[in-house]
């Protein structure tokens, strides 16, 4: 298994639409188990494919470093699509690998049901609530090139810019490796 540079604000695969999964191959096994290292190395809670560079329709999660969640399994979730949004909206502070050191509240809805291919290839249906259901919408978001500048106000994405400006010249000091320029 081998840590992965993580894919930062300014590079290009961030904004472009991953493309679906045809097959589970041991090229792919190896990129998830991969994943799963880069994250648990950056303590991240959850990694999609474009983050470290590939285009496929796929990420991860694991919860178990939280308190409330050190029970839950880890979860793949191949060529994602929800199938229920709720209409109630809630907000709440993110951050993201590929933003280093910057938060900002995001409104997602408050419940999911997402449908997708487990490594094993076959389909699962996972439904969830409050911080499980925001940390999927999270990692769907970067499968269609969305990050959360993209869901935030005008006043709060101008507040922003200058962070943005830090990630996209590397001047940052980070525990994790991230793409060159």
């Amino acid at each position: 298994m081998s840590i992965l540079p993580i894919t930062v604000w300014g590079d290009k695969i961030l904004r472009e639409t991953t493309k679906k999964v045809d097959k589970v191959d041991d090229k792919l096994i190896t990129l998830i188990r991969d994943m799963f290292e880069t994250m648990e190395n950056a303590n991240g809670v959850g990694l999609a494919a474009n983050q470290v560079g590939s285009d496929k329709s796929l990420f991860i999660v694991d919860l178990r470093m939280v308190e409330d969640f050190k029970d839950t399994k880890p979860l793949v979730m191949i060529n994602p699509e929800f199938v229920e949004l709720s209409d109630e909206q809630v907000f709440y502070e993110e951050g993201c690998l590929s933003l280093p050191l910057l938060t900002a509240d995001v409104e997602r809805p408050e419940y999911i049901r997402i449908k997708y291919l487990d490594a094993n290839e076959q389909e699962q249906i996972f439904e969830s609530d409050d911080f499980f259901a925001r940390v999927i919408q999270h990692e769907y978001d970067h499968l269609i090139g969305k990050m959360i500048p993209d869901r935030v106000d005008d006043k709060e994405k101008k507040k922003l810019q200058s962070h943005l400006k830090k990630i996209l010249n590397r001047d940052l000091n980070i525990s994790y490796p991230i793409t060159d320029k």
